[in-house]
């Protein structure tokens, strides 16, 4: 394995630490109703738990109104429960054919309480890609010990590292600050 190859996973590592982060935010909820926030969401169905994206299609008729309509109408009940069990902070309301949600107003308290939970899931990003880098550098390092490349070209290759990883928690933080802004526009 070359430095650059190295370079190369640490770099996939932390793109999919940025990815994960995007995920985590979408599923964050804020004032605007988006399918988005049921994507961590799973129901029971046929005694297996199924995330809702595959047993219904979702539609937000207004900014506040999401409105879920199972492709199986058998569904209905363990959608409905998974959704009322979640931490969305909603009460379904059934018509026998699809499932009307009317998110609340969010509260002040309710909005930190949410970036709280963002910033929490972008440090989480930033300790995996601090992984990813430390990982590199060990295999670096462990290079040089074996003499299967030169010092200099580690050197290289830990700059190189060093400003992936920059790269990376900068694109964390600026989601991060990004789904703050969302957050607290009301």
């Amino acid at each position: 394995m070359t430095a650059a190859d190295i370079l190369s996973e640490a770099d996939t590592h932390m793109e999919l630490a940025v990815e994960y982060a995007k995920e985590e935010f979408a599923a964050i909820r804020t004032g605007r109703a988006h399918p988005a926030m049921f994507a961590k969401i799973n129901a029971e169905y046929y005694g297996a738990y199924t995330p809702l994206q595959q047993l219904a299609s979702f539609q937000v008729p207004e900014a506040r109104m999401v409105l879920v309509t199972p492709y199986d109408r058998g569904s209905l009940p363990a959608i409905e429960k998974a959704i009322r069990d979640s931490d969305l902070g909603v009460n379904p309301s059934n018509d026998g054919n699809s499932i009307r949600l009317v998110l609340p107003e969010l509260t002040e308290q309710r909005r930190k309480d949410y970036i709280k939970l963002a910033r929490t899931k972008a440090e989480d990003a930033r300790i995996s890609i601090r992984g990813a880098r430390r990982t590199a550098k060990d295999a670096l390092d462990k290079m040089v010990k074996d003499k299967e490349v030169g010092e200099d070209e580690v050197t290289r290759a830990e700059k190189q590292l060093d400003a992936s990883t920059k790269k990376f928690v900068d694109q964390v933080d600026d989601v991060l600050k990004h789904k703050e802004a969302e957050l607290l526009d009301v």
